[in-house]
C-alpha cells in the first residue's frame, strides 16, 4: 500500500543516488508550490547532515541577490514598500482583548482546567499575535516615523508581561543584515545548546520552551547596550505590571505571563519559530515560508521569504509581493503546516538543533 506522505507535510522521499547507500530516509517534509510534473524535484538531494555540527557555509545570505534579481525584472515592486496603518488598529484591539481577559478572570484560579485553557487558547494566540506585531513595527512599518513605531512596539509589549520590544529591535535588525553569522545572528543555536538538545528529549525540551532561549540566548551571545528606548520599555511595562497587580491582584499578570509561555511553546501558531529557518530535506535552503491560513493571525510571517527578501513590505501586501514574482517564489520549498513543524522536527532524526546554516561572521 502507498502511503499519503502528504497528510504527515509532504511526498514520498527519494532513495539513494545510484551507487550511493543512504540509511532510511524520513518522509519529504516541504515542497514547492509549483513543482510541475515532478513532485520530488527538491527532495533528499544528497547524504543527511552530520548531526554533530551544523552547516557551514562560504556562500552569502539569499535574500540580498533575489532581492536584487526581483527588483530589476518587476521595478513596480517599490509600490508595495510602505508602513500599514491598520497595524495600529489590529494591535489596539489584542491589547484590549488581552487586558480585558486577564482582569475578567481575576477571581478564577490559575490552576483551573478554564483559567489554563484561555492562557492556551485565547491567551498564547493573541500573544503570539503581539509578538508578531512586534517584528513587524521593528521594521517600521506601522507609522511613517521611527518614534512613533517605537512607542506602539512599546504599547503592544504591555500583555506579554516582560519589556522586550526594545531589545528585540537591535537583535532583529542584525538577524536582518547578518543572516546566519555565527555570534551575530543570534537566531542561531549555539554550540552547548548542540550539545544538550541533540536528542528527541532534548528537542522536546526545546520546543516547549522555545520562548525562554529566544529571550535569554541573545544575552549570553550578544549582549546590547542599553538606550533610552531600553529605559522607556522597561520603565512602561513595570508600572503597567504593578499598576495591574495593585488594581486586580496577581492572577491577571499571571495569565498574562502564561500566555506569552504559551505563545512561545507547543502552540500551532510557533511552529513558526522553527519554520523559518531550520534545514529541511536535505537540502540547503536557510529560509522557508508557509502559505496556510494561520498566516491570518501571525501578520503573515509564513511569508517569510517574501519578508526577507523585502522587509520594508508590510505585512497586508506579502501576498501582493509574491503574486507579483511567481517565478521567483513558486519554486522555492515550504512548510504545509506550522503545526507538523513542530511535530516533525520532534520526531524526525535528520532534522534537529545541528540543522542550522552559519557563516563565520565578517564584521560585528
Amino acid at each position: 500500500m502507498t502511503v499519503d506522505y502528504s497528510l504527515l507535510g509532504g511526498a514520498e522521499s527519494l532513495g539513494p543516488a545510484k551507487g550511493q547507500e543512504w540509511p532510511e530516509r524520513a518522509p519529504r517534509r516541504t515542497f514547492a508550490p509549483n513543482e510541475g510534473e515532478n513532485p520530488n524535484l527538491h527532495a533528499h538531494k544528497v547524504a543527511p547532515m552530520d548531526s554533530s555540527d551544523f552547516l557551514w557555509l562560504m556562500t552569502e545570505e539569499p535574500h540580498r541577490s533575489r532581492r536584487q534579481a526581483i527588483m530589476k525584472a518587476h521595478p513596480e515592486v517599490t509600490k508595495l514598500m510602505g508602513h500599514e496603518p491598520l497595524t495600529k488598529y489590529v494591535v489596539a484591539g489584542v491589547v484590549s482583548l488581552q487586558i480585558g481577559l486577564s482582569i475578567y478572570l481575576r477571581h478564577t484560579s490559575p490552576f483551573s482546567p478554564w483559567f489554563i485553557l484561555c492562557a492556551y487558547a485565547i491567551g498564547g494566540t493573541a500573544n503570539h499575535n503581539l509578538f508578531l506585531a512586534i517584528h513587524e513595527i521593528t521594521h517600521n512599518l506601522a507609522f511613517k516615523g521611527i518614534a512613533p513605531n517605537k512607542l506602539l512596539a512599546i504599547f503592544a509589549n504591555l500583555p506579554i508581561g516582560i519589556p522586550y520590544s526594545a531589545a528585540f529591535k537591535g537583535y532583529h535588525v542584525e538577524h536582518h543584515k547578518f543572516q546566519g553569522q555565527d555570534g551575530i545572528d543570534t537566531d542561531l543555536p549555539t554550540r552547548l545548546e548542540l550539545l544538550f538538545l541533540n536528542n528527541v528529549f532534548g528537542k522536546v525540551f526545546f520546543a516547549t520552551f522555545q520562548i525562554l532561549f529566544y529571550a535569554l540566548r541573545p544575552t549570553f551571545v550578544r549582549a546590547q547596550k542599553l538606550t533610552r528606548w531600553h529605559y522607556l520599555n522597561i520603565l512602561v511595562q513595570v508600572v503597567f505590571d504593578y499598576w495591574l497587580v495593585t488594581t486586580y491582584g496577581a492572577r491577571p499578570l499571571i495569565y498574562l505571563i502564561m500566555s506569552s509561555f504559551f505563545a512561545g511553546s507547543l502552540h500551532p501558531c510557533a511552529g513558526h519559530f522553527i519554520a523559518e529557518h531550520y534545514l529541511w530535506d536535505g537540502l540547503e535552503q536557510e529560509t522557508y515560508s508557509y502559505y496556510g491560513p494561520l498566516n491570518v493571525l501571525a501578520y503573515n510571517v509564513g511569508y517569510h521569504n517574501e519578508h526577507h527578501d523585502f522587509p520594508s513590505v508590510a505585512w497586508t501586501r506579502l501576498p501582493a509581493l509574491r503574486a507579483l514574482a511567481p517565478e521567483f517564489y513558486d519554486n522555492i520549498p515550504s512548510h504545509p503546516s506550522w503545526p507538523m513543524v513542530l511535530v516533525n522536527f520532534i520526531r524526525d532524526k535528520e532534522v534537529g538543533i545541528y540543522a542550522r546554516a552559519k557563516r563565520l561572521a565578517k564584521n560585528g
